[in-house]
Order: C-alpha cells, then structure tokens, then sequence
C-alpha cells in the first residue's frame, strides 16, 4: 500500500487542493470524474481497515496531506506503515461523516415544535457507520475542509459536536444538491462558522419578543371581538411575522428598495397590519362591514393587497402585498411579473433593488403545479427577477387532510425547488432567533448568488383551516398537542426572563402595550412613512376614472408609415438572412412604398414600431413569439452564418429610431399558466408598456384558466385593479381537428361584463393595426382579447391598402361597401365575426339581397354601430348570426341578444352554424367540410330551428 503511494506523486504538494475537488465531485457523482480518477477511488473503497473490517473510504485533502507529509519525510517504514494507515483511513472515516450530516443532517434537526414523533434514526451520522468507536472520540482529526474553528484540528467529539450543533438543531439546511462548489462552501462557511445558531443583542431579542407579541396579540385580538369570522389565523405560526420583519429591515439594509410579496390566506391579515402597517382601525371597520364599498363587486378582507412605505436603516422600503383569490399559488408568477415591471423602469437589470418574495403553505406549495412552473421561469431571460425568497408557513397537516401521508409524495414539501437547486432552510418555528437567522442567510444568499432560495418554518394551526373549522374531527391527538402548547411568545418571553433580558412582568408589559395599540387602532409597525413617494412608483392617475369609448385617433401619416416601414425592413449589411425570410422583408418593403396591400404581419408590425417610436414600449411574450407559430411574423431574424445566439440575430423592431421605447420579445418556455400571470403581473405595474401575451395555439389558454377567471376577467371589480393585458388567441375553424380550432370566445363571451374586457376578432391587417395602437393611444387601460385567425394570416382578402393605416380607426362593425350593394333590396343580414366572413362572400356569389356584416369587437358590444348598420337595410325582414363554432360555443348565446335589442319590429333572427358539440370540432377532414358548406347553405336558406322574433 505505501508503494502506492509512494509511486502515485500526482497526490502530493501543490495537487493536493485539486486532488480534493476531484473527490469531493466523485462524491457527489462518479461518473462526473475522469475514468482513472474514478477507478482509483473505487479501488479506495475495498481496502481494509486495520481489524479486517469492510469500511466505506473516502479519499480527501487531509489524508492527502498526510501520506504526502510523511513520504517527505521516509516516515513509511514496516511498522509506521500500518498505523500511519489506520490513522489516514480513521481521518477519511471523520471526513465521510461530515459529509453525511451536510447532506442528511437536517433529517434529524430538531424541527418540530410540537416533538409529536421521535427523532428517525440515521445511521448514517452515527461516527459508529463509519468504524468509529468511543476510543477514537477523543483523538484529533484534520479540521481544514470545515469553518467549525481556525484551528486545523479538532477531537472527534467535538467535530460531532459541532456537526450536530449546526445541522442538527433548530435549524435543518438543505444546499448539497447544489452543483456550484462556490455555492456549497458559501453556505458551509456561514453555518459552520456559528453552528447555526444566532447570537442577537438584547435589543434584537426585545424586537423579536415584541413582534411575536405583536403577531400572536392581532390574533387573539381578533378572536376574541370577532367571534366566529373567518380570518385564517396566524396562531402557530407567529415566527413568520418575525421572519418578515427580518426580511424588511434586512433588506433596506443593503439596498433594496421595493419588496412585493405574495401569499395566500393564513397569516396575511397579520401581514397587512404588522409588516405593512395597514391601520388596525380599518381591518376592524372590514370586520364589522363598515368598509367602502365603492367597486362592483369587492372581496373578501383576506384576499386583499396593500402598500405601504417603510423605513428601514438604508432608507425607505415599498412594501407591495399582491391581492390574491383563494386559489393559493397562482399569486406567485403574478408577483414575479410584478417585480420584473419595476425591476425594468429602474433599469435594474440584475434585481439588487427590488425584491419579490413568495410565503406559501406547506400542502399547497408540494400540491400545485403553477410552483414548479413558476421556478423554471426563475433564471430565464425574458422573466429573470434577481431570485425570489420563499417562505413556507409549515402547519405539517396542509388543509384538511386525515393523514399527513396523503399530502405529497416527497420527503419535504420545499423539495419541488431543487429543480433549480435552491437551498432550503427548515428551521423551527418555536426558535425565533434562529428564524430571523435563517431569514437573514436567505436574504444575503438571494443578493449575492441572485437565485431562489427557501426558509420553511415549521410550525403548527393551533385553529383550523379557518375559524369556523374543527380539526381535531380528523387530527385528534395532534390537537391534543397543540392544546398543550403555550406558543411561541411565552417560550421565548420565559426564555428571556430565564436569561435575565427581561424582568419576570416584562412580557406581560409587552402584551398589554400591543393591546393598548389595538384599542386605540394605532400603527403596529414603526415607522410607516405616510408621506413618502418614489420617483419610480407607478403613476395610474391618467387611466382611472375615464369613461370607455371605442373612438381613438389611430392613424399614421403617410410620411411617418413610409419613414417606419423603410427602418423595419433594412437588415445590416452583413447580416444573410434565410431565402423565405429575405421574401418577406422584400415584400414588407414594397407594402411600406404602398406598392402592395399590407398584410397582417406587416400590419402588426407596423403597429409596434410606431408605438415604439412614439414612447411606448412593448413587450410580447408566447412559446413561439419571435417567429410567429405560423411564421407570419418574423421579428427575430437569424443570420444564416452566425451560429451563436446572441451574435447572430437581429430585431427590426428595435432599431426604429434613436430615442425610441424598448420592443422586447421573448420565446417563453412551454408554459402558459406561469407565463400568462407573469405577464398579468408585469402589466398591473406598468400602464405605459403594450404588454402581450400570444398562445402558441387559442387552446392552449386552457392551461391558464385559473389566470382569466380570477385576475384578468373579475380584477377590477373586485379589487379596483385596472390591467391593459393583451391576449392574442390564434382561432378559426381550418379543418385542423378539436384540439387546436377553438380558443373558447365563449368562455370570454361569459366572464364579459362590467365593461371589464375587450373581445374582439380582426378580420385584416388594417383592423389588428389599429387595434393596437387602440389599446394604448386611449387613456384608460382594459384587458385585451384577440381572437387572432390564422389562414387569414397569408389570405390576399384581408390584406389592407396603404390608406386604411394612414386613415381612419379601427372599426367595431364593418359593413358591405355602397358600391357593392343596393341597400333597398336587402332582404337579410348575415351578421358573424372572424374568418366566416369570407367564406360567407365566396359562397354568396351574385345574391344581391343579403348583405354581410362583420362584429369585429364583440364585447363591450357596439350597439351604437351596429344598429345604425341595421338602419341602412330598411326592407330586411331576417337577420342571421353565422358563426364556424358549433352552436353551444363561440358567441351565438350571447350575441343574440345583442342583436335582438337592436333588431326592428317583425324582424326575425335565426342561427347558422355548426351544431351543439361537446368538442369543439370535428377530427376528420371531410366532416369538417360537410359541416363548413351546410352552415353556409343555412346562412343563405330558409330559417329553421332556433327563430327569435321581435
């Protein structure tokens, strides 16, 4: 064996350091070493120990050293030799086993505060798993690859000592998987180096007091003058309200300033009034009814936002509570779409002064899927937000669940984020000091690493779900515990009376000084700055209050559409672009000369470039935006040269002119519920930036249901939120089959009211260019949904004259031009929306006494217009809707009584179109097309079925 050594000279001197990095990545995984490497470890692992024993080895820098030491000195001699031996492989031994409480340590961390279960065994952080013994206890050992003492040695008995101090007390740190080796030793060092244990001044541990005080006194505040409302109670849990208070101070401290913050229910009543410092008085007056009820429909006090300007030792903090409805984690990509808003209007591209923060509960954040996709948006391009700390409000039951086996799957309900391996750190919710330490570790790991990172609190509902609930049906010796407990604050409080910070009556002054606040509706947070303001907040005053309209002035002079489209069709000189996109740049620029009709790619970006030109920037996001998924747009284009991304493609749009607004266009991941609330999110903080978010197929926006139903359709009238989202739907019956025709406007049909959306159906080039220009040249801001078509995308029909963009608006209703029909003769009116009029033209052939209108804005219904088109047909005695979609979809249930209201007296309205399906198409071709040409013949023929008379 000492030949080996001896003759292996690449183990000693200056290799050594390299020679530990090598094995420490064998540890983590074999196969990511060299072969010989790997070879020569494995054959480490069948040498016997001293006694004849098999043993694990483990290769590391001290006995490295060690061999090398003494070859240096010819200390190998016959009878060294063996001890020497034992010496170095105990030494590897001492090093596996330090290794193993840094990976599974926080498996046996004193976590719950409840002690409900005994402590699982490990054997693997028993010094006896590796041939340690009693006797070996007090020998010393290399203590260079550990932060525990400046020392180079340390007994075994206190390496495992200090082992179990920082890994195994209240706090249970997960950062192993973690492949960056500058990571792993940055959060061993600062573990290691104070056993992860906090050391606060008397003052620190008098604030901590006071802010359990403070989170446990709302409650029981609350509980006792509201009896039996529902309000999620924090009791429990109380350490998250210190959590946060850490967070705050910590993070104006070092430079952060803007924090928006993402939650669900519990807690967050104690969020509002004693982080935010929301008024007690006015959560009371929510209590007892006494709120304004000044929106349409309100919500509930618990699902409420809030802001609030803070001071903290670097500065004033913005504190942003996002509103939330009650469906937990869909939050999370609204707050993160929030943060990158503000992030890019203080040109902060790294995420240093604005912070987004995510406290979920434990069920929840294991449960729903919108987490997962929502870190893996985390370090993407176009949705990078400078890493977000997540909090876990850990009640270790989740909602009403029997059994705590039926929650997840996994081993801890954070382990969905080592998918980006962000460390988790468990920590024990009845140790506060080591919850603010835990809180403050995550701040400075998320600042300097700019990745995600989680501290779980684990804790406990002392009450049920809510407060009408009764757990203890279904958990009956877990709250016979919790009965038993006396909380958070009076631990802590006997704590600092035992340790001689407070006088015995000390705690009760805390107690009844939070309760003098609550009967006087005081500020629990100090200070709250009432009069402060940034340069950066956002400034919604120009959009609220306005009453809607459908006129805008839209149109582009002929100077500045020509000036436009020459700058968004010139490539750089060396810069080859595909043959098929070389066509279309071409014809681009002859549209742009007016030579040719424009079309639809070209109309929309024309759209951009002048809003862009104009100061508004604008920002697209989909799974296929750059392109376009029917490759109509083409506004990345990629040099057929250039290999590297970044290098080799270029946007027209973002080269319109000097001075102009930002054009951003991002191809996001295949993700739609995340991405549409992200994109949500970004346009609830940003009134001034066109903000789109485009389906790669209409469909596929039933992946983000959750995201319409809850923020964009009812936001407004629940919380008084104004959003100019944009949704742009790719829709049309092409004989495609179910999964990809319908972008379901009947469900958007349904959530219309309150005038609280547009949806709309563009029919031509002309139409999508002002439609966009529409939604941010108007001083008011409503969420926008386009039914985009797509064989329209390439149709000569709906391509559009230079005159139609430098003239004119966008138009609600389109009528037949005076030259093409004589009015007098009409004896229906075909009305529809979307590509069905043009295949309504070609089938009408010579018939010239119907005449065809198109609803392009289907809702806010335009009333106005459309009745005085009906006016222009004096002798029309039938009036049909036609629509692609079967009869149960699209906007026929709707529309008719739109167009009933409307209709003169003895006009009669029937139906034209496919019939109810539970799909909403058909899968075989030829269907399809029995389908298409029976709804034209009905467009056209004898009314049957459904008729509504006036």
């Amino acid at each position: 064996m000492m030949q080996q050594y001896r003759s292996n000279s690449y183990l000693f001197g200056g290799n050594a350091p390299y020679v530990e990095e090598m094995y420490e990545a064998y540890l983590d995984n074999p196969g990511s070493v060299p072969d010989n490497w790997r070879a020569y470890f494995d054959a480490l692992q069948h040498v016997p120990a001293t006694d004849g024993s098999e043993a694990r080895d483990v290769a590391h820098a001290p006995v490295i050293e060690s061999f090398a030491q003494r070859a240096k000195a010819n200390a190998f001699g016959s009878k060294a030799s063996s001890t020497d031996l034992a010496i170095a492989r105990k030494q590897v031994h001492v090093q596996s086993l330090i290794a193993a409480y840094r990976n599974v340590g926080s498996r046996w961390a004193d976590l719950d505060p409840l002690k409900r279960t005994e402590r699982p065994k490990i054997p693997e952080l028993e010094p006896a798993f590796y041939d340690l013994s009693e006797s070996d206890m007090d020998i010393s050992f290399s203590a260079t690859n550990t932060y525990f003492t400046k020392a180079e040695h340390m007994t075994l008995r206190e390496i495992v000592q200090a082992l179990r101090e920082t890994y195994c007390s209240s706090v249970g740190a997960e950062y192993m998987h973690i492949t960056d080796q500058v990571e792993k030793r940055w959060w061993q060092e600062k573990l290691e180096s104070v056993r992860a244990k906090a050391t606060p001044t008397v003052e620190q541990k008098k604030h901590i007091l006071d802010r359990l005080t403070a989170a446990e006194g709302l409650e029981r505040f609350l509980h006792t003058k509201y009896v039996g409302q529902k309000r999620f109670s924090l009791e429990g849990g109380e350490s998250f309200i210190v959590s946060m208070d850490a967070l705050v101070q910590g993070a104006g401290a070092i430079g952060v300033q803007e924090i928006v913050i993402g939650m669900a229910h519990r807690g967050r009543l104690n969020v509002l009034v004693n982080t935010l410092g929301k008024m007690p008085g006015d959560l009371f007056a929510e209590f007892e009814h006494k709120a304004p009820e000044d929106l349409p429909s309100g919500d509930v006090k618990y699902h409420q936002g809030f802001s609030s300007d803070v001071s903290t030792p670097g500065g004033p903090v913005h504190l942003s509570l996002a509103f939330n409805p009650s469906h937990l984690e869909i939050v999370n990509p609204v707050v993160e779409g929030s943060v990158k808003a503000r992030m890019d209007r203080r040109g902060d591209h790294e995420g240093t002064q604005v912070l987004p923060v995510l406290v979920h509960g434990d069920a929840a954040f294991a449960g729903q899927g919108v987490v997962m996709e929502t870190l893996a948006l985390a370090q993407t391009r176009g949705y990078y937000t400078g890493g977000t700390v997540h909090i876990v409000i850990n009640n270790q039951i989740g909602f009403t669940t029997s059994d705590p086996r039926d929650t997840r799957s996994t081993l801890y309900c954070s382990d969905v984020v080592k998918m980006i391996e962000a460390p988790v750190l468990h920590v024990n919710g009845d140790d506060p000091e080591a919850v603010v330490l835990c809180t403050q570790l995550a701040l400075e790991y998320r600042q300097q690493f700019k990745k995600d990172v989680v501290v779980d609190i684990v804790c406990f509902r002392k009450l049920g779900h809510n407060e009408q609930d009764t757990p203890a049906l279904t958990q009956p010796l877990m709250y016979k515990t919790i009965a038993k407990h006396p909380g958070t604050r009076k631990l802590y409080g006997d704590k600092l009376v035992t340790q001689g910070v407070l006088p015995a009556e000390g705690p009760d002054q805390f107690v009844k000084g939070f309760r003098a606040a609550m009967d006087e509706g005081r500020h629990t947070v100090d200070p709250v700055l009432t009069n402060f303001k940034s340069k950066y907040a956002t400034d919604w005053s120009p959009y609220l209050g306005k009453k809607w309209t459908d006129s805008c002035d839209t149109a582009l002079p002929v100077a500045e559409f020509k000036r436009i489209a020459e700058k968004i069709t010139t490539l750089p000189a060396d810069f080859k672009a595909h043959t098929l996109v070389e066509k279309v740049i071409a014809d681009r620029a002859a549209m742009g000369r007016g030579e040719i009709n424009v079309d639809w790619g070209m109309g929309e970006h024309m759209a951009f470039a002048s809003l862009v030109a104009s100061g508004y920037p604008v920002r697209l996001s989909g799974e296929d935006s750059g392109r376009g998924t029917f490759t109509h747009r083409h506004a990345v284009l990629h040099d057929q040269n250039r290999e590297k991304f970044d290098e080799g493609t270029y946007i027209p749009l973002q080269n319109v002119g000097e001075g102009q607004a930002p054009f951003v266009v991002i191809d996001s991941l295949l993700s739609e519920e995340a991405v549409l609330g992200f994109e949500y999110g970004y346009a609830s903080a940003d009134p001034v930036t066109l903000t789109i978010w485009e389906a790669q197929f209409g469909d596929f926006v039933n992946g983000a249901q959750v995201v319409i139903d809850q923020f964009i359709a009812s936001g407004e009238v629940k919380w008084g939120r104004s959003n100019g989202l944009t949704l742009m739907l790719p829709h049309g019956y092409e004989g495609q089959g179910p999964e990809h025709s319908s972008a379901r406007l009947e469900r958007f049909m349904q959530l219309a009211a309150d005038n609280n959306m547009q949806v709309v159906q563009p029919t031509s080039a002309s139409q999508i260019f002002h439609l966009l220009r529409r939604q941010q040249l108007r001083m008011f801001r409503k969420p926008l949904i386009i039914m985009t078509p797509k064989s329209l995308l390439r149709n000569k029909d709906a391509t559009s004259p230079i005159t139609e963009f430098t003239k004119g608006e966008f138009k609600t209703v389109i009528s037949e031009r005076d030259d093409t029909i004589d009015a007098a003769k009409v004896k229906r009116i075909v009305a529809c929306s979307g590509k069905v009029y043009y295949d309504l033209v070609k089938a009408r052939g010579d018939k010239k006494d119907v005449a065809i209108l198109r609803v392009e804005q289907l809702y806010p219904f335009p009333h106005k217009a459309f009745g005085h088109e009906l006016k222009k047909y004096p002798n029309a005695t039938d009036i049909v809707w036609c629509q692609d979609e079967p009869q149960n979809q699209g906007a026929w249930f709707f529309v008719q009584h739109y167009i009933h209201e409307n209709m003169a007296e003895g006009q009669k309205l029937g139906y034209a179109g496919r019939p109810a399906s539970a799909s909403p198409a058909v899968g075989y071709a030829h269907l399809h097309q029995e389908q298409q040409k029976a709804l034209l013949e009905q467009a056209f023929g004898k009314l049957k079925g459904f008729i509504l008379t006036k």
